[in-house]
C-alpha cells in the first residue's frame, strides 16, 4: 500500500484562516513537505508551525525565485522524487502550500508530477485576493460584475485590454513589474481607483494608494482596481 498525497492550502498567511480539515491534516501527518527559497526560512512551514509534531519527517523543497524556468523544474523534480519514497514506504505526505494549492500554488507542479500514481487529495485554502479584499473591506464583484485576476509579467497591451474589459481586477505577481502596472493604470485613468496591499493579513501588512505604492514591490503584494465613482456598491 502506499501513502496518499494531501496538497494542504494554508490561506494568506494568517494561521488563523487556515480551515479545520487543513489543520487536521498537518496534525496527523507523520511526513510534510513544503517549498523554501535556498538558505531562508519557509514561509508556508512558519504558518503551520504550531501544528506541525515532534519528530514528523519533513521534506524541505528549496525553489530558486529566477525568471528563468529549468531550476525550479529541477527542484521540482527533486522534490517529487523524494516525496514518492515517503509514499511508497505507505507513509501519507501532507504537502504544505501558500494560499490554495490549485491557484497559483507551488503544490500543482508536484501534483503534476504525482498524481498519476498516488491517491492524492487537496484541501483548497483562502486565497489572497479574498484575503486582500477583506483586509480592505472592499466587495469584489456583485450581481453579474466580472473579476480579472491578471499576472503582472503580461504584456502591458494586454494587461490593459484585459483590465478594460472587466468591472474589477486582481492584479498579482507585482514585484519588479509595479511601476510599469501603475503606468498601464494611469494610462487608463484608474490609477485613482486601484489599491495596493502587500504581505496581507500578516502584522507586517500596508495598504497604500497605488501612487504611493514601492517599486520595486515585494513579492507577496498586489493591486485591487474597481472601477466607476462609487464601485463596490
Amino acid at each position: 500500500m502506499t501513502g496518499k498525497l494531501i496538497g494542504v492550502g494554508l490561506g494568506p498567511g494568517d494561521p488563523d484562516l487556515m480551515t479545520l480539515k487543513a489543520a487536521r491534516a498537518i496534525g496527523t501527518a507523520s511526513v510534510i513537505a513544503y517549498p523554501a527559497l535556498p538558505g531562508t526560512e519557509s514561509f508556508a512551514r512558519r504558518i503551520a508551525a504550531d501544528l506541525i509534531a515532534p519528530g514528523v519527517h519533513e521534506i524541505v523543497i528549496e525553489v530558486p525565485m529566477t525568471k528563468h524556468r529549468e531550476p525550479a523544474q529541477a527542484a521540482y523534480d527533486l522534490g517529487a522524487e523524494r516525496i514518492a519514497e515517503a509514499l511508497d514506504t505507505g507513509q501519507d505526505v501532507a504537502v504544505l502550500c501558500e494560499g490554495d494549492p490549485f491557484f497559483y500554488g507551488s503544490f500543482m507542479y508536484l501534483f503534476a508530477r504525482l498524481a498519476d500514481r498516488y491517491d492524492c487529495d487537496v484541501i483548497p485554502g483562502i486565497t489572497s485576493v479574498s484575503a486582500a479584499s477583506a483586509a480592505l473591506g472592499q466587495p469584489l464583484v456583485a450581481r453579474n460584475d466580472t473579476l480579472a485576476v491578471l499576472a503582472g509579467p503580461m504584456d502591458s497591451d494586454e494587461l490593459a485590454k484585459r483590465i478594460e474589459a472587466a468591472q474589477a481586477v486582481a492584479i498579482l505577481k507585482v514585484g519588479r513589474h509595479a511601476g510599469r502596472i501603475r503606468d498601464v493604470l494611469t494610462a487608463l485613468g484608474l490609477v485613482d481607483q486601484a489599491r495596493y496591499i502587500e504581505r496581507a493579513t500578516l502584522a507586517e501588512q500596508r495598504i497604500l494608494p497605488l501612487a504611493d505604492a514601492p517599486d520595486p514591490a515585494p513579492y507577496f503584494s498586489m493591486i485591487l482596481v474597481a472601477k466607476g465613482s462609487d464601485p463596490w456598491l
